[in-house]
């Protein structure tokens, strides 16, 4: 058996590479020629993801790359993992799901398989792709060729997060298309969760980021009002932690980061409003997520003011632009919302992360495109006015943080249990 999985992203090319080890050909398919390059001499580009792992495929003729769509033709199977971003006015952007479609369409063969992985709204598996897959290639959805919609549930560098241990949900357009989509992951993952349509698979995404931005809103709500009255939010989680039931913790920061928890919500939000509901609950967490970088900075200036200065003239570094702890990945990082609102304040910033060395080209964030990460040194840090912690990578050696800067803003608790001179922290 063969299939295609077309985008080799922090989704498509962990499960090519599990497709891969369960016996399955894969043929991963990109529009960035470097990235198929690279994959092609068994290289990775994502942190997390060994060189051996993809090398490993390639010596045994389980994977190989290509920028080729017209080669669809080969495979049973196309899986689609494009991002699904969220355009200037905060609306969904389905644009790669589209434009995947118009490619693969003209070379579908009949009786193939499309799955839909992207998340993204209730509907645009059978509302959206559909139409384009049947104009594109001639043929009709659930009687020519399967359709199907199965959510990533990707947590890179979670240890626990084995793409064959995790269950997947999967909904078909028809009953004969869910039963060949089941049959073909059932391939490579361990337990498949078949769901009645593709609209309820997307409605599961959705809800399952949507519970997580909430409740993250709500913990970071607590922050605010609990340093208000002087109480340490983190020590209270720890305490609630101990209850072996009706309790499940999540951990305030800086702001949400990352491709799912910042994006996912507004899609439904969106999509909501053609039936003329309202998410308000949605909405406002929303709010309260979005605030943080603000709260943040509230907390460097009253750091700074402590010490006789302003954020204006101050020297700032951001320990830390990936949105999570150790991984690559700086999508939707809080940490360019800081940089940039404390730049705009008049401070000279700087950002040290051991995974990202140098700043790549983003949508929103251009202006830092090809910004350096500051070495790791006594002297380096003692050059900066504050510390301000935004991720808390494990990597990094926090008793040097506190041995080597003379303030630091911590906002995701990385300097408890460190030795620290009195007033030298703050919590944000």
């Amino acid at each position: 058996m063969k299939i295609a999985i077309v985008g080799l992203g922090y989704v498509g090319l962990p499960l090519s590479l599990q497709f891969g080890r369960s016996g399955i050909n894969v043929l991963g398919l990109d529009i960035d020629a470097a990235k198929v390059a690279l994959l092609n001499l068994g290289q990775s580009y994502i942190k997390h993801i060994e060189p051996a792992a993809i090398a490993d495929m390639i010596r045994a003729g389980r994977f190989s790359a290509s920028a080729d769509f017209s080669r669809i033709k080969e495979v049973e199977a196309v899986i689609i993992c494009v991002p699904t971003p969220l355009n200037k006015n905060r609306e969904p952007d389905i644009s790669f799901i589209l434009d995947t479609g118009r490619n693969i369409a003209p070379h579908l063969r009949k009786g193939a398989l499309v799955v839909l992985e992207s998340t993204t709204y209730p509907g645009t598996t059978d509302g959206d792709l559909l139409p384009v897959l049947e104009e594109g290639s001639g043929l009709k959805a659930g009687v020519d060729f399967h359709l199907a919609f199965s959510p990533e549930r990707e947590d890179p560098a979670n240890p626990d997060s084995k793409v064959a241990k995790i269950p997947k949900v999967v909904g078909g357009f028809t009953p004969a298309c869910l039963e060949k989509a089941v049959a073909l992951y059932r391939h490579a993952i361990a337990t498949i969760v078949p769901v009645s349509s593709c609209r309820v698979a997307e409605a599961t995404k959705l809800l399952e980021n949507i519970f997580r931005s909430v409740n993250i809103a709500l913990v970071n709500e607590l922050k605010v009002v609990y340093s208000a009255m002087g109480i340490d939010v983190w020590e209270v989680i720890q305490a609630a932690k101990t209850k072996p039931f009706g309790f499940m913790a999540f951990y305030p920061g800086p702001g949400l980061g990352g491709h799912c928890i910042p994006i996912d919500p507004f899609y439904l939000t969106w999509k909501a409003r053609e039936y003329g509901q309202h998410t308000r609950f949605i909405e406002l967490a929303g709010e309260i997520n979005t605030a943080m970088p603000e709260y943040v900075v509230h907390k460097v200036a009253a750091a700074l003011n402590d010490r006789s200065k302003a954020i204006k003239g101050s020297r700032i570094l951001i320990l830390g632009l990936a949105y999570k702890p150790n991984v690559d990945d700086e999508r939707e990082s809080p940490s360019y919302v800081l940089m940039e609102m404390l730049h705009q304040r008049g401070a000279e910033v700087a950002y040290h992360d051991p995974y990202v060395p140098v700043i790549r080209p983003t949508r929103e964030h251009s202006n830092w495109a090809g910004t350096l990460s500051v070495s790791w040194d006594r002297e380096t840090l003692q050059s900066f006015d504050v510390v301000v912690i935004a991720t808390n990578h494990q990597s990094v050696n926090y008793q040097e943080v506190a041995d080597w800067s003379r303030c630091i803003v911590d906002t995701r608790n990385a300097m408890a249990g460190i030795k620290t001179i009195p007033g030298h922290v703050w919590k944000a």
